[in-house]
C-alpha cells in the first residue's frame, strides 16, 4: 500500500517537527509534564466519598458489587436495570461497569480506589491528546504541550474525573483517541490500522454512547487529508491508488458503523428511555419555537462553559436555565454570537480543503461539534439540561482551536509574545486553582449540595436534594424549610410534596402533601405507600388497604407495601402466608425475609416448613444469625441435641473463617458442661445396684455387703461430680463477666438451655 497524502508538506502555518516526534528523548519530557500535572490537579479529590449518581450507579449497583453474574453486565443498563425493563435508562455502558466491578473485586467498596482509577484514566487521556496534537495535526511541540496541559487542568472536567460516574466519559475518551491515532497514525511502511481503529471506536461506544462519533470524525478528517487526490480523480475521471485506498477505508468504517448501530438499537429492546418534565423541561414544552430557541441557547451556553468554566454545578435541572420564549430575549444575542462563530469556523475549514494550511482548525471543529450532537437535544431527547461531564470529549476540540489560535498569534505577532506568554500562564494557573477548589466541592454529599445551592439558588431540585440530606441527618426543621423553598420554585414537584409529608408531625398536613404528590404524579409509588401507612396509623383501615393495594398495582415488586399490608391485616389473616411468601420471592438474595418467614411459620407450628426457609436463608448467607438460631431451636425442640451441638461447632468455625470474632456465650458453655457431666453421671450410675436389690429374695449377706459398698461409692462419686460441676460453673460465670461478648450477639441462644 502506498503512503497516504502527507498534509504537512503544504502546512506552512503549523509546521510539524516530524523528526523530533520520532525521537523519544525529545518527546518524553512533554508527556512527563502533562501526565504529572494531570495527576497533581486531582490529588485532593481522591479522598472524596460516593456522592450524587455514584451511589445508585456504583455503591448500590448489583452488577458492580458482583452480586449478579457477569453476563448481567451485558444485559443491564449502566444503573443495573435490565434493558428490557420499561424503567431502564437505556444507557448501555458495559465496559465502564466492568471497570467498576474490577475496582470492587480488587479493593472493595473503597471510594479512594475508584477515584484513583479515574485520575489515572484522565492522565492517559491527556497523554493521548498530546500525541494527537503532535502526530496527527502537526502542531509545534511547545503548543502541543500547551494543549495537553490545558486539557489536563480544565475545570469543566472536574465532574468527569472527580465524580466516579464520570468515568464513562473519561474511558470513552481514551478509546476515542486511540481510535483516532490508529486510523491516522502510520507505521514506518505508511500503513494505517483501520480495523484496530474500528475496534477502539466500538469499545469507546461501549464505555459511553458518544464514542460512536469517532467514526464520523475519522472519515471527515480523512476526507480532508485526501481531498487533493479526490479532486484529481473527479477531474481526470480516473481512480488513483490513493483514492482506491480511501474508498476501501470508508467502506470498512461505514459498514462497521452500520452494524454497530444496528446492534445498539437492538439492545434498546424496542423502546426508548422515558424522562419526566423536571429532568428536561425544554423537551416537554408544547411550542417547537420555544424548544428550538432554548436548545440553541443551551448549545451556546455549553460552548461558554468550555471557554470560561466559572459557573459549575453538578445539577442543572428544574429551572436552572429559564426557557427562551421570545426573540427579544437578550440571551439570543449570545446564541447568535457563538453559533455564528462556529459557522464561520466551518466555512473557513471548508475553504482550507483546497490549500490544507490549517489541519488543527479542521480537526478541532470536528472534535467540538460532532461529539456534542448526541447531547444537544436537537436529534434525540436526553434526560438533562446541561451535564458538564458530557463536555469532556468536545473540550478536546475547544482546546485544540484555542491553542492553535495562540500558535498563530505567536507566529504572526512576535512583538507581543511576552503578553501572550503572560496570558497563557495566567490561564493555566487560574484553571489549576479552579480545579482544586472544585475538587473540594465533590468531597462529600453535603459539600457538593452546598456548592450547588451557592451556584444555583433558584434550582428547585438542589433545594430538594439538600432537604433530603438534612432529613437523613435528622435536621428536620431546616429540611422543612428547603422543601418549602423547592415547592415555591416548582409547585408541582411531586417528590418534594411526598418527602415533606414524611417529616411533618401534623397528620392532616402530611395527608394533604401526600395527596398533592399523587395529584401531580398519579404513578408515584412512595406517595401511595406513605399515605397508606398514615391511614393505618390513624386507624383508617379501609383507606389504608386501598392505598397499599394501589401501590402494589403500580409497582408489583415494592416490598415495603407487602410488609405494611401484612401488618395491617394482622398475623391471623388468611392472606398473610401468601403476602410473606411473595416478599421472600421478591427478595431472593436477602436472608432477612426468609428468616422472618421461618419465624412466622414456627409460631404457627409449621416447624418443618420453617426449617426449609431457615436453610434457604443460610444458603444465601451462611453467617446469618437469626436463621442459625431458628435451626438450633428446631433441633432442640425435637431432641436432636447432638446434631445441634455439631452444627453449632461448625457454624462457629465458619464464622472464624469469614473473619468474625466469635466468643461463645456463657449459656452455651453451661449447656456443654451439663451435657458432658450428665453423660458421665449416667456412666457411673450403673443399673447393677438397682437390679440386684430390686427384691431382697435370693440375696446372700456377702452380696448385700458388696452392694452396700458399691452404693456408698456411687453416692460419693455423684457428690464429687456435683461439686466439680458447681466449681466449673463458678469459673465459667467469672470468665463470662470478665470477658464481655464482642462481635456477635449470641444471647438468643440462651433459650437452648431452658
Amino acid at each position: 500500500m502506498k503512503k497516504r497524502h502527507n498534509f504537512q508538506q503544504n502546512n506552512q502555518a503549523a509546521p510539524c517537527c516530524t523528526e523530533s516526534v520520532k525521537k523519544s528523548p525529545s518527546t518524553w519530557p512533554i508527556y512527563s509534564v502533562v501526565g504529572t500535572l494531570a495527576v497533581a490537579c486531582y490529588l485532593n479529590g481522591i479522598g472524596g466519598e460516593f456522592v450524587h449518581d455514584d451511589i445508585p450507579a456504583v455503591a448500590l449497583n448489583r452488577d458492580v458489587l458482583a452480586l449478579n453474574p457477569i453476563k448481567n453486565v451485558f444485559e443491564n443498563d449502566f444503573w443495573g436495570t435490565p434493558m428490557a425493563d420499561e424503567d431502564s435508562h437505556k444507557s448501555y455502558r458495559p465496559l465502564t461497569v466492568l471497570t467498576f466491578r474490577a475496582n470492587y473485586l480488587c479493593f472493595g467498596l473503597t471510594s479512594a480506589a475508584f477515584h484513583l482509577t479515574n485520575v489515572a484514566l484522565h492522565a492517559v487521556a491527556c497523554l493521548l491528546f498530546t500525541r494527537v496534537c503532535l502526530s496527527i495535526v502537526g502542531m509545534q511541540q511547545p503548543f502541543a504541550t500547551l494543549a495537553g496541559l490545558m486539557f489536563s487542568v480544565h475545570p469543566v472536567h472536574t465532574e468527569a474525573v472527580t465524580g466516579i460516574v464520570g468515568r464513562a466519559d473519561v474511558l470513552a475518551c481514551v478509546f476515542f483517541l486511540l481510535s483516532l491515532l490508529a486510523y491516522h497514525g502510520h507505521s514506518p511502511e505508511g500503513r494505517s490500522y483501520v480495523w484496530i481503529s474500528i475496534v477502539m471506536g466500538a469499545m469507546s461506544m461501549m464505555a459511553k454512547e458518544t464514542g460512536v462519533t469517532v467514526f464520523l470524525i475519522n472519515l471527515g478528517y480523512d476526507m480532508y487529508l485526501q481531498w487533493p487526490n479526490i479532486k484529481k480523480t473527479i477531474i481526470e475521471l480516473r481512480w488513483n491508488q490513493e483514492c482506491l485506498d480511501f474508498r476501501c477505508r470508508v467502506t470498512k468504517v461505514l459498514c462497521s458503523t452500520v452494524v454497530i448501530l444496528a446492534l445498539r438499537l437492538a439492545i434498546l429492546q424496542g423502546s426508548l428511555p422515558r424522562f419526566c418534565e423536571q429532568d428536561n423541561p425544554t423537551a416537554f414544552h408544547s411550542s417547537i419555537y420555544v424548544r428550538f430557541l432554548t436548545f440553541c441557547y443551551l448549545a451556546a451556553f455549553n460552548l461558554w462553559l468550555m471557554l470560561c468554566p466559572a459557573t459549575l454545578s453538578h445539577d442543572w435541572q428544574m429551572g436552572s436555565i429559564p426557557l427562551v420564549t421570545t426573540l427579544g430575549d437578550s440571551r439570543n444575542v449570545a446564541t447568535c454570537f457563538f453559533l455564528g462563530l462556529v459557522f464561520l469556523l466551518a466555512i473557513r475549514s471548508i475553504i482550507d480543503f483546497e490549500n490544507m494550511r490549517h489541519p488543527p482548525l479542521v480537526l478541532g471543529l470536528l472534535l467540538l461539534v460532532l461529539p456534542f450532537l448526541p447531547a444537544s437535544n436537537l436529534f434525540v431527547t436526553v434526560g438533562f439540561v446541561i451535564a458538564e461531564r458530557v463536555l469532556y470529549i468536545p473540550s478536546l476540540g475547544s482546546i485544540l482551536l484555542t491553542v492553535y489560535g495562540v500558535q498563530l498569534l505567536w507566529t504572526n505577532y512576535s512583538r507581543h509574545r511576552q503578553t501572550i506568554l503572560g496570558l497563557v500562564i495566567l490561564i493555566l494557573i487560574s484553571s489549576i486553582l479552579r480545579t482544586i477548589v472544585r475538587n473540594k466541592d465533590w468531597k462529600s454529599r453535603e459539600t457538593l449540595l452546598r456548592a450547588g445551592l451557592q451556584t444555583l439558588p433558584h434550582n428547585a431540585k438542589m433545594h430538594y436534594n439538600y432537604a433530603n440530606f438534612l432529613r437523613d441527618s435528622s435536621r428536620h426543621e431546616l429540611a422543612r424549610s428547603h422543601y418549602y423553598t423547592a415547592l415555591k420554585l416548582w409547585p408541582t414537584y411531586a417528590s418534594a410534596h411526598n418527602n415533606l409529608g414524611t417529616i411533618l408531625k401534623n397528620n392532616y398536613e402530611a395527608e394533604q402533601h401526600f395527596l398533592a404528590a399523587i395529584k401531580f404524579a398519579s404513578n408515584h409509588v412512595n406517595a401511595h405507600f406513605n399515605l397508606g401507612q398514615l391511614y393505618r396509623k390513624t386507624n383508617k383501615t379501609t383507606e389504608s388497604e386501598e392505598m397499599l393495594t394501589k401501590c402494589i398495582n403500580l409497582e408489583p415488586g415494592f416490598t415495603p407495601a407487602y410488609l405494611e399490608l401484612a401488618r395491617l391485616r394482622g398475623p391471623n389473616h388468611r392472606t398473610i402466608s401468601e403476602l410473606l411468601l411473595k416478599i421472600v420471592e421478591l427478595n431472593p438474595h436477602d436472608p432477612y425475609y426468609s428468616s422472618k418467614f421461618g419465624e412466622w411459620l414456627t409460631k404457627k407450628g409449621n416447624h418443618l416448613r420453617a426449617l426449609k426457609f431457615y436453610w434457604t436463608s443460610l444458603r444465601i448467607d451462611a453467617t446469618h444469625q437469626d436463621s442459625a438460631v431458628g435451626v438450633f431451636r428446631y433441633y432442640r425442640k425435637f431432641g436432636q441435641q447432638a446434631q445441634m451441638f455439631q452444627m453449632l461447632t461448625r457454624w462457629h468455625n465458619l464464622l472464624r473463617k469469614k473473619g468474625h470474632s466469635v466468643k461463645q456465650n456463657f449459656y452455651l458453655q453451661e449447656w456443654q458442661l451439663k451435657s458432658e457431666l450428665r453423660y458421665k453421671i449416667k456412666e457411673y450410675s450403673t443399673p447393677l445396684y438397682t437390679n440386684h436389690y430390686s427384691s431382697g429374695e435370693n440375696s446372700g449377706p456377702e452380696v448385700q455387703r458388696s452392694g452396700e459398698k458399691r452404693s456408698k461409692w456411687t453416692l460419693q462419686k455423684n457428690k464429687t461430680t456435683d461439686k466439680t460441676f458447681k466449681e466449673k460453673m463458678k469459673l465459667v460465670r467469672k470468665k463470662s463477666s470478665v470477658q464481655p461478648q464482642r462481635a456477635l450477639d449470641f444471647s438468643k441462644l440462651a433459650l437452648l438451655t431452658h
